[in-house]
């Protein structure tokens, strides 16, 4: 099939495929006229590509898993031993960034309680009627 086929097969567009392709994650044959020609294969490729992209993982890590896991509709179950640490690592490596995002939003969550509320006027514990004014007028000319 052609690349639009396969656009409306996957629900993927061609410039996402196409990355795939560069990031070694596909390989689609090549006609002599350099058109790009996808199998059923490729389909069920692109499928594996998205749930491990979904997973929160990198595309450098999906290069090297794509060959070790099997369809286990409706996810995927790994099939070589050292793919299990790999992807340990990474739920590792998410949970960090998750830990981060959650210290990010707890400093933002203090900034926002810190402000006047949605009415324009400050909280108590915030700012007072000069520092609104400050605010409202936008940042310093430099």
């Amino acid at each position: 099939m052609r690349i639009g086929e396969m656009v409306r097969r996957t629900g993927v567009s061609e410039r996402l495929l196409r990355y795939y392709e560069e990031q070694g994650l596909l390989t689609p044959e090549r006609l002599p006229s350099g058109y790009r020609v996808y199998t059923e294969a490729d389909v069920d490729t692109v499928r594996r590509i998205r749930i491990l992209l979904a997973a929160g993982l990198p595309t450098a890590t999906i290069a090297r898993a794509l060959p070790c896991v099997r369809d286990d509709n409706p996810s995927l179950a790994p099939v070589c031993s050292g793919l299990v640490a790999e992807l340990r690592r990474e739920r590792e490596r998410i949970t960090r960034t998750i830990e981060d995002l959650r210290a990010s939003r707890s400093i933002l969550d203090a900034v926002i309680d810190a402000g006047p509320d949605d009415t324009g006027t400050p909280d108590s514990a915030g700012a007072g009627p000069d520092d609104a004014a400050l605010l409202a007028s936008g940042p310093p000319a430099v």
